[in-house]
């Protein structure tokens, strides 16, 4: 049986069976590692650090899977997960090196124009580097939106904020990307 024909409910229930637990619980990497780590790495831009953090994520998925209430989808639930480990995240870089946040956003530039595939003439590193201009729960915003190509409905669920107030975030951050284009 192939991943995608088991149902997220279905690896639950095996989960929660002490036989199946270990088989099920690599089913459910297997099926969203990808997205999970693409989602990671837009937010803190460096493989290394976002494989640090995706490890996290999945301790902390397997700690918290067994009192999953589903009341969303696990794909959900895994997103908001993943979210807040990488606000954790940076959070801690801006705690451990004790500099502003626009240093931090700063550095976050700087890697990226590190990347040895960086051409500043290609669009899509343009629209990265503008990117790393919003504030984190701007650029989370965006990210989920643009590329994950979320609904705000389950977006709200995710980061636990109003519908009204993730359009507005979303409306700010495409407002200031197109500035940052425009501009630079």
């Amino acid at each position: 049986m192939s991943l995608t024909t088991i149902s997220d409910s279905e690896l639950l229930v095996q989960f929660r069976n002490p036989v199946t637990k270990e088989t099920a619980f690599t089913a459910i990497i297997k099926k969203y590692q990808e997205k999970l780590y693409w989602h990671i790495r837009r937010i803190v831009i460096e493989h290394e650090d976002a494989n640090d953090v995706l490890q996290n994520v999945l301790i902390r998925v397997w700690n918290g899977l067994e009192n999953f209430r589903e009341d969303s989808q696990l794909f959900t639930w895994l997103y908001r997960i993943a979210t807040n480990e990488c606000l954790t995240y940076l959070e801690q870089q801006k705690k451990r090196s004790s500099v502003s946040l626009s240093d931090v956003e700063s550095g976050l530039s700087n890697k990226i124009k590190a990347d040895k595939h960086f051409d500043s003439n290609k669009i899509e590193w343009k629209l990265q580097l503008a990117i790393q201009q919003l504030p984190d729960k701007q650029r989370i915003v965006f990210g989920l939106r643009y590329y994950d190509e979320m609904p705000y409905e389950e977006m709200s669920r995710v980061l636990g904020t109003s519908e009204g107030a993730l359009k507005a975030s979303y409306h700010h951050a495409v407002k200031k990307i197109e500035d940052y284009m425009l501009n630079h």
